[in-house]
Parts: C-alpha cells; sequence; structure tokens
C-alpha cells in the first residue's frame, strides 16, 4: 500500500511538472502570437498613414501650383494653401476636446474589440 502511494504521489509530481512545463510554453507561444500580431498591425498602419501623408503631400503641391497658375504667382497660390491649413488647423484645434478625440478613442476601442471578436471565432472554428 505504502509503496503504491509513493508512486502515485511521484506520478502526480511528474504530471504537475509536465503541466506547469505545457503551461509555460503554451503562454510563450501565446505571447508571441500577441507580439507579432501587435507588430505586423503596426507595421501596416504605418505604411498606410505614410502613403496618406505622401499623397496628401503631393495633393498640396499639386493645389498650389494650380492656385499659382489661376492667381498668377506663386506667392499667392503657396500663400492660400498656408491660410486652408491655418483655418483647418483652428477648426482642428477648437472641435478636438468635443469631437476628434471621441471619434478617435471610439475607433480604436471598435477595432480592439472586433479583432478580440475574430480571435473568438477563429477559436471556436478550430474547436
Amino acid at each position: 500500500m505504502q509503496e503504491n502511494r509513493e508512486k502515485s504521489i511521484e506520478d502526480l509530481y511528474d504530471d504537475a511538472k509536465i503541466y506547469l512545463e505545457t503551461k509555460l510554453e503554451y503562454t510563450r507561444l501565446y505571447l508571441v502570437e500577441k507580439v507579432s500580431k501587435i507588430f505586423a498591425d503596426i507595421v501596416t498602419n504605418a505604411l498606410v498613414v505614410i502613403c496618406f501623408v505622401l499623397a496628401f503631400l503631393f495633393g498640396t503641391f499639386t493645389l498650389a501650383l494650380f492656385l499659382s497658375e489661376v492667381l498668377e504667382s506663386y506667392t499667392k497660390g503657396f500663400g492660400c494653401v498656408a491660410l486652408i491649413y491655418v483655418l483647418l488647423a483652428l477648426i482642428v484645434y477648437f472641435t478636438k476636446d468635443k469631437y476628434i478625440e471621441k471619434a478617435i478613442v471610439n475607433f480604436i476601442i471598435r477595432n480592439y474589440f472586433n479583432k478580440l471578436a475574430n480571435k473568438d471565432d477563429d477559436e471556436q472554428q478550430k474547436v
């Protein structure tokens, strides 16, 4: 009886050790997956932002050159574009607390929970 008990305690110890090692490996793999998804999301979002910034800059120069041609002066054309940006900056500054920050926060939260829901759906399909 004593020998049987020692064997079952050893088995229990071995099982607990295997369980902890497996749990540690699962946590490690889970973290790698999360970090890689976050990194991929950051890289793709950065590329999208860079493309939008470049398109915005080229659009700005195009508008400035067009206005320069219409107004027959580079100074007036680029000055009008600068004035447009000053007005846009003032509008953003005075509406940021009420509209813009809330919209950005809601967008980020919605995006996060949609990704979470997609992960849950993927896990349910695997089972």
